[in-house]
């Protein structure tokens, strides 16, 4: 069923307006159990722990950091849009779109492909965009940092797939196991797009084709690597059918795992308060 619910405006220009956005999109998928709404409420998370970051002045350059989520997080936005729409998204998103169809994939794949999709592609991208033609060196230390707070709410989402997922440990995720799972792909994605982001910051000033093929050809690797999660093979997959048998069926439960409605950090009523212009006492 179409996520009729969810009728966002323009492109958030804000990182409050991400965060407003991300939680429209995660209430409709609640409310018509969509399992898009699993990486939004894990994608959700991270935002706002980037927002309190910026606050606390975690980074180097809090407005450049500001300017990097935002275009980060419209990658996603406008991927979810094209797809809602029936548009072709980039290969790497469109995995991850597909397999929200599939009542079999574990939640922990979906979170992996959107993970997958966003750090190893589009991070790149809204890296070189954030610098806009300067040395893409000088931004590394926060994107670097980004991988740093990401690695704190490890501990957190684990438990929540944990829950989510009761019998992962047949995998063999124990303990620090768990860590290593999340960690491994995050460290590896994070690497990868700063390598992505370095060439193609070497495009910059070039033929328009040249950028395109740059992230036409990434994409496709990005592709091959979403549609070999989605694929196991041998004992993994029946390890992973049993897995699944147990795992919570209900996406707007699974949904609510990730996504505390208590612990909203900016509303639709908080951005309307910013906007209305202070009236005389």
């Amino acid at each position: 069923m179409p996520l009729t619910t969810y009728q966002p405006g323009p492109l958030p220009t804000t990182i409050d307006a991400v965060i407003q956005q991300l939680e429209q999109l995660i209430e409709a998928c609640a409310a018509q159990k969509d399992r898009i709404g699993y990486f939004a409420a894990l994608y959700h998370k991270v935002t706002v722990r980037v927002k309190q970051g910026i606050q606390n002045g975690e980074f180097e350059d809090g407005p450049r950091m500001e300017r990097l989520d935002v275009l980060f997080a419209n990658r996603y936005l406008a991927a979810v849009r094209q797809y809602l729409h029936k548009e072709p998204p980039t290969g790497s998103w469109t995995v991850a779109f597909t397999a929200t169809h599939k009542r079999r994939t574990l939640v922990l794949q979906h979170l992996l492909l959107g993970m997958n999709a966003h750090i190893n592609l589009d991070l790149g991208v809204a890296a070189v965009e954030t610098m806009a033609g300067q040395d893409i060196d000088t931004i590394r230390g926060d994107f670097n940092t980004i991988n740093t707070i990401i690695g704190s709410l490890i501990f957190e989402v684990m438990n929540e797939i944990n829950r989510v997922s009761p019998l992962l440990s047949l995998f063999g995720f124990h303990a620090t196991n768990e860590s290593i799972l999340i960690q491994f792909s995050i460290t590896n994605a994070r690497d990868g797009a700063w390598s992505f982001a370095e060439n193609l910051a070497l495009k910059v000033g070039k033929p328009p084709a040249d950028w395109a093929t740059c992230i036409n050809t990434r994409d496709g690797s990005i592709q091959k690597l979403g549609q070999s999660l989605t694929k196991p093979k041998g004992l993994i997959r029946i390890t992973m059918w049993f897995i699944h048998l147990f795992e919570w069926k209900n996406p707007a439960r699974v949904i609510g795992a990730f996504y505390k409605q208590e612990k909203k950090y900016i509303t639709t009523a908080e951005l309307d308060v910013k906007k209305k212009p202070a009236t005389a006492a």
